[in-house]
């Protein structure tokens, strides 16, 4: 009497088994940029086609289970009270991190490949799971952060805002005035098209952040091609920001005076665009 019963769950599971795969096939399509569905992301059609497809075969089981042999019996459904009993008591934590984990997808506040700073790790998304995310750091450490953590924790993402450019990278420098500013962007430009590991295109660039009371704060901006290696690029970057600074002459410092020099320090209008500033 019971091979009904089978026969009819495994069919159910077949057609199941189907419905999945064909709603799998849709999603995997829009993951690869082939099709595009209305309010489906490609960065989160891989975890909606994850939960839709927990959604399918959990209704294809509850539609099955009445059908299994013993279904109905004290027995079988005193095992059923005290998995969900056991699931119910364990589970509430791994609950905790899974919809922290689906509030992270749906933000899209990282994914993999990324180069994001989370507190005091700072590195590459190497993996983002249902429970946690593992991240490698500059020193080549693979560091665990469970989710909920994540949620809770500003997240500073260097990649996604700069799309195909890859990640921006910056160092500071202060001159003074009687340097023109001109000539220092252009030797900070010539520094960084030097360094290897950065991008001549997107073109770097300098911005002024401030005008101190005894010298300009300048910013030089680059992107980077490997975020992983970003302590060693910039070391690199230093190094040819020294000689190119000594090959013209500029000094890096930070004048502060005790007295007010009798000469104003300034560049005259003839020294506004000295070497190598002439040359771009």
């Amino acid at each position: 009497p019971s091979l009904p019963g089978i026969l009819t769950v495994l069919v159910l599971l077949c057609l199941t088994k189907s419905v999945n795969d064909v709603v799998s096939n849709i999603f995997v399509n829009v993951d690869l940029g082939r099709s595009v569905i209305p309010g489906i992301h490609r960065d989160t059609a891989h975890a909606t086609r994850r939960i839709v497809a927990i959604v399918i075969w959990g209704f294809g089981i509850a539609v099955a289970y009445p059908f299994l042999p013993l279904a109905n019996s004290d027995a079988f459904k005193g095992l059923s009270v005290m998995f969900g009993f056991m699931l119910t008591l364990g589970s509430a934590g791994i609950v905790t991190q899974m919809m922290s984990g689906l509030v992270l997808i749906y933000s899209r506040a990282l994914k993999v490949g990324d180069f994001v700073s989370v507190g005091e790790v700072m590195g590459v998304v190497k993996e983002s799971g249902v429970l946690s995310t593992k991240i490698i750091n500059m020193r080549n450490e693979e560091v665990t952060i469970p989710n909920a953590l994540l949620v809770g924790s500003p997240i500073k993402n260097f990649t996604s805002a700069g799309g195909e450019k890859g990640a921006l990278i910056s160092t500071t420098v202060t001159i003074g005035y009687d340097t023109p500013w001109r000539q220092v962007h252009a030797m900070l430009i010539l520094a960084a098209e030097k360094t290897e590991g950065l991008r001549n295109l997107p073109k770097p660039f300098v911005m002024q952040k401030g005008l101190q009371d005894f010298y300009v704060e300048y910013e030089l901006y680059a992107y980077v091609d490997r975020p992983l290696e970003r302590i060693q690029i910039l070391s690199a970057l230093h190094a040819n920001i020294q000689d190119e600074f000594n090959t013209h002459g500029v000094q890096i410092m930070s004048p502060h005076f005790v007295l007010q020099p009798k000469n104003n320090l300034v560049v005259p209008k003839e020294g506004w665009s000295p070497e190598p500033s002439d040359k771009i």
